[in-house]
């Protein structure tokens, strides 16, 4: 039997992570069994280098930050993701590829097809069967963060604008899998909208 992977994907400050969770708890409430992830993380070794990615002490270059994203990614990929779809469960991951995608390469300008080589290599082929991109406007987003920024965040603005673009290309090119969800100013309608997507899909 085979599991399911749900990704979601979106700029700073969509609520992704929030909405995420509150979609585990649901498939959760629903009896499924369901993983929740997020990245990078997930693992002891991808949280190391999650810290190292949002230090805003760290000078990163593009190229070193985009391997940094892919090994982390690979490490939660062996440990828990591709065990846990082979065992049938549900797998929801706050981010996944499309973060790199978007963030390095439509963002800082890395090689689009370099990442989706590399990506597989990490990813060991493994691609969502469904992503939800929670799509809000950048100012409104990067409003919403209230605590010190971390490295990625600090960003210009342009930066940001750029990476929301990206993920709008993506779900262009791949309508199948990546479903835009506008995010709506009450949080529940946000999630209903989800739930609807997903409970079609199963």
């Amino acid at each position: 039997m085979k599991g399911k992977f749900i990704t979601f994907e979106g700029s700073e400050g969509c609520g992704k992570s929030t909405q995420s969770e509150l979609l585990y708890r649901y498939l959760k409430s629903k009896k499924f069994s369901v993983i929740y992830l997020r990245e990078p993380g997930g693992v002891k070794l991808s949280e190391q280098i999650r810290k190292i990615l949002l230090d805003p002490q760290n000078k990163i270059s593009p190229k070193a930050e985009t391997l940094l994203y892919m090994a982390a990614r690979a490490e939660v990929v062996r440990e828990i993701i591709q065990p846990a779809l082979k065992a049938g469960k549900i797998v929801v991951c706050d981010r996944f590829l499309d973060s790199t995608l978007a963030y390095q390469g439509y963002g800082l300008g890395i090689d689009i097809k370099m990442i989706k080589l590399i990506g597989n290599f990490a990813t060991g082929g493994i691609k969502p069967d469904l992503t939800i991109f929670l799509d809000l406007a950048v100012e409104k987003g990067l409003a919403h963060r209230n605590r010190s920024k971390d490295r990625i965040e600090q960003r210009s603005l342009n930066y940001h604008a750029l990476v929301r673009r990206g993920y709008l290309k993506l779900a262009d090119l791949e309508p199948g899998r990546i479903k835009i969800v506008k995010v709506e100013n009450d949080l529940n309608s946000t999630q209903e909208n989800i739930r609807e997507i997903v409970n079609a899909r199963k």
